[in-house]
């Protein structure tokens, strides 16, 4: 069998994605919307990107039950069986170690790719090229595989990969993780040249990740290790399985649980125009801009010596402001936020407080 007809994708599909609240709810998180006005949700872009490496029919989606129909609308392309539903979110560790005991089950000779489903990635086919040569290395050596994302500004939003002994062309053993600095040490990462923006994005034999989910994370593993593999091959069982077992899963992260304890971790060092779009800054930095440097999604504005806002309305409100800089507003589905970018970090907290104010109404 062709070597690529061994490799897989899992695309995590689960968040809410609360930081662009009110334009991503609960009902509707941000990666079914088309936030770029491509004509393709984020979903379906990052469903494109990887489909052109990897077989279809190995292309895994990792998701909320809430959210069965909204992918298969959305992908129509995959089967149902490619779905695979969690039932509760427990965060990426027990996403990624059921997709590998479920991937393992049905090929142990396996290796997977692990994406994010938010993501934006502008050279696409630097993004190929990284990830062909990604697998051709952790298929050849027992490594836990990130990307290293060359960075551009010193960013107090992502985490952060210290590179270590270089092993072969942008491959290097990882040297520390540093979750998100302030802003006098991002600088001197920056300045330093040994660290790169951590982007989430995994590879790794599914025989790898499940030898390190044992070692790292053994009451977790337990979980999936109580089924045989016969149970990962029979859609009904599994499903019957994962409902029971994983709401008692722990949740934590695959770079708190594994990545930052394992020690044959490595980093791939990238440069392929990437950005998180985590935030509504990040989808400000990325838009195009008009003349007083403000932004608009889709939606009718009247400003007046306004800049550097961005301003996303659902519907055929007029939005008329004056003197307002550096600005969020958006305004979707019953609720307004005016807030400034630089207290964006904020948002999750009102999002909360709203929700204990006022029930799910507004979640």
């Amino acid at each position: 069998m062709d070597q690529k007809n061994h490799r897989y994708c899992v695309i995590m599909c689960g968040g809410i994605g609360s930081r662009f609240w009110p334009y991503s709810r609960a009902a509707l998180p941000k990666q079914f919307i088309d936030f770029l006005g491509t004509g393709r949700t984020l979903l379906q872009m990052s469903y494109d990107r990887i489909s052109g490496i990897i077989p279809k029919q190995n292309i895994l989606i990792m998701t909320n039950e809430r959210y069965a129909g909204l992918v298969a609308e959305q992908l129509p392309e995959i089967s149902r069986d490619q779905i695979l539903l969690e039932p509760a979110r427990r965060n990426t560790a027990p996403c990624i170690a059921w997709a590998a005991w479920h991937i393992a089950a049905r090929d142990p000779e396996a290796s997977m790719i692990v994406i994010p489903s938010d993501h934006v990635i502008t050279r696409e086919n630097l993004f190929v090229e990284s990830v062909l040569q990604g697998f051709d290395f952790v298929e050849s050596h027992n490594a836990l595989l990130t990307f290293g994302i060359e960075p551009t500004r010193p960013e107090t939003g992502y985490g952060y990969i210290q590179i270590g002994e270089r092993v072969s062309e942008n491959m290097n053993k990882v040297k520390t993780f540093t979750e998100k600095p302030d802003l006098e040490l991002a600088k001197v990462f920056i300045a330093s040249g040994e660290f790169f923006w951590n982007s989430g994005i995994f590879l790794w034999r599914t025989s790898t990740i499940i030898e390190a989910l044992r070692k790292h994370v053994s009451d977790l593993d337990s979980v999936f290790a109580a089924a045989p593999s016969s149970v990962y091959t029979d859609p009904a069982a599994e499903r019957a399985f994962i409902s029971e077992a994983y709401p008692g899963c722990v949740s934590i992260s695959i770079d708190y649980s594994v990545m930052e304890k394992a020690d044959n971790v490595y980093v791939e060092t990238v440069s392929f125009g990437w950005n998180d779009l985590g935030t509504w800054s990040a989808l400000y930095d990325l838009s195009p801009k008009n003349s007083e440097t403000n932004v608009t999604q889709n939606c009718n504005v009247l400003a007046y010596n306004s800049r550097r806002n961005i301003f996303a309305i659902r519907g055929e409100k007029l939005i008329v402001v004056d003197g307002l800089e550096d600005y969020i507003v958006a305004d979707a589905d019953g609720v307004l936020l005016i807030c400034p970018k630089a207290r964006e970090q904020k948002i999750k907290n009102m999002v909360n407080d709203a929700k204990l104010k006022f029930g799910d109404k507004y979640e």
